[in-house]
């Protein structure tokens, strides 16, 4: 196996997270992962040694979820069965993991891709925002948004969570 190829397995388990963390669905989310390793597999020539792989690989699995969200977006029957399946709701674990869930699917999907990145994944602002294709300050006023918003919304939560212990 050539070195790319054994440093591109190094980083499957990260790609999964992250595509799960970005579709909700294990199937989609090992879909999206199989067509991204299949275009790294086939732009290999064009990834640059030295350079951050991950970074890399991640710009191009979102951009193989935005791709799909487009085509999706086309098909109106689609875009309907997947607003279906994002609104079943996981088995709760957790009252809080299932609040905290509740927030970030209501963060828009440029602050909760951020959060995912640099929270998640422990990327950088710098690498965050190359996978996004947009300025590092961008990934700094969506990261502070989406965090004030969260805060908010857990802070609601307790509110709540106490007024029914009482």
């Amino acid at each position: 196996m050539s070195e790319f190829g054994w440093r591109l397995e190094q980083e499957i388990p990260h790609l999964r997270r992250y595509a799960r963390s970005l579709v909700r669905d294990p199937e989609r989310a090992a879909d999206l992962v199989q067509s991204c390793l299949l275009r790294a597999l086939a732009k290999e020539h064009l990834w640059q040694p030295g350079t951050n792989l991950r970074s890399w690989l991640f710009t191009i699995l979102h951009n193989q979820h935005i791709s799909e969200l487009r085509r999706l977006a086309r098909d109106r029957d689609r875009m309907a069965v997947l607003d279906y399946s994002l609104a079943v709701a996981p088995p709760a674990v957790s009252f809080c993991v299932v609040d905290f869930d509740r927030a970030m699917a209501e963060l828009p999907a440029e602050q909760r891709r951020v959060v995912l990145l640099t929270g998640l994944k422990d990327l950088s602002y710098e690498e965050a925002a190359a996978v996004l294709a947009v300025p590092v300050g961008t990934v700094r006023s969506r990261l502070a948004r989406a965090r004030e918003k969260l805060r908010k919304r857990l802070e609601i939560g307790e509110e709540r969570s106490l007024e029914l212990a009482a």
